[in-house]
């Protein structure tokens, strides 16, 4: 990866920054590190690099804060079907935006998976294109920053690592391949679980429509996140709003004698 920076440069470092933030499953943080210890080395500018980074990273994230505007919450069901957690990805989200705030903007791309549903999800949530691009600048500057700094200080280790790594030759890629692959069977196997529970206690749109003009007593329970809400208010007649994360500690209220219906998005 030294290499591979120290032959392109700072042109390479940029369309990394943005291929990544743009929505591509691609390391970035490796680059970063690499063109910190280049920089310590005298053969890359630590400044252009850290200001190119940050272009770039804001470029990304503002065609996406764009989307969201215009296309609303689908955008953010797009991003997340090649997530590993495609179930949960938006809730997720929706969660660190609620509890943090504009924070997540400041630390969200430290954090795998806020870090490219954020900039949509500002969009989604209406907030203002100005206050977006300074947050998010600043964010973007604080990730950079920080990776490409340990880059800077750290390049004795980060090229006696790399040395290391290179002297294992096949066998470092096996390892880092084995433990990927474990890591994605794993995913795959705790969503397939859920699924399969899931499906048994399962009902379509057009069945609950039939047994509510049957006259049936159900009790509906709008599970979206007040994010959702606020995006689409309509929701099924008579449903009760409950915020998802609460349903674990505050479900005493759930009558014993009645049929409940849970829906999310």
């Amino acid at each position: 990866m030294i290499e591979i920076v120290a032959r392109h440069g700072l042109l390479l470092l940029t369309a990394w920054v943005f291929v990544e933030q743009i929505g591509a499953p691609i390391p970035t943080v490796p680059i970063l590190l690499a063109a910190g210890a280049l920089s310590s080395a005298g053969r890359l500018s630590l400044s252009m690099a850290v200001l190119l980074c940050v272009l770039a990273s804001v470029v990304a994230d503002w065609l996406w804060y764009e989307a969201g505007r215009v296309k609303g919450v689908r955008v953010l069901h797009l991003l997340c079907r090649v997530s590993l957690e495609p179930d949960s990805c938006v809730r997720r989200t929706q969660s660190v935006l609620s509890r943090q705030g504009a924070r997540t903007l400041l630390f969200g791309k430290f954090l795998p998976g806020v870090n490219t549903v954020a900039p949509p999800l500002a969009g989604v949530i209406g907030m203002r294109r100005g206050r977006f691009l300074v947050l998010d600048t600043l964010g973007a500057t604080l990730w950079a920053g920080t990776f490409l700094g340990l880059g800077f200080f750290f390049s004795g280790e980060i090229e006696r690592l790399a040395t290391r790594i290179d002297a294992m030759g096949s066998r470092a890629v096996v390892l880092l391949g084995g433990a990927l692959a474990c890591y994605v069977a794993y995913k795959v196997v705790a969503r397939y679980r859920l699924l399969r529970e899931l499906r048994v206690a399962r009902i379509g749109a057009e069945e609950l429509k039939a047994r509510l003009d049957a006259g049936e007593n159900l009790v509906i329970v709008d599970l979206r996140h007040a994010v959702d809400v606020e995006v689409d208010p309509e929701t099924i007649p008579g449903a009760l709003r409950f915020d998802a994360d609460l349903l674990p500690q505050d479900h005493a209220w759930v009558p014993r004698d009645r049929d409940v219906i849970l829906f999310c998005t």
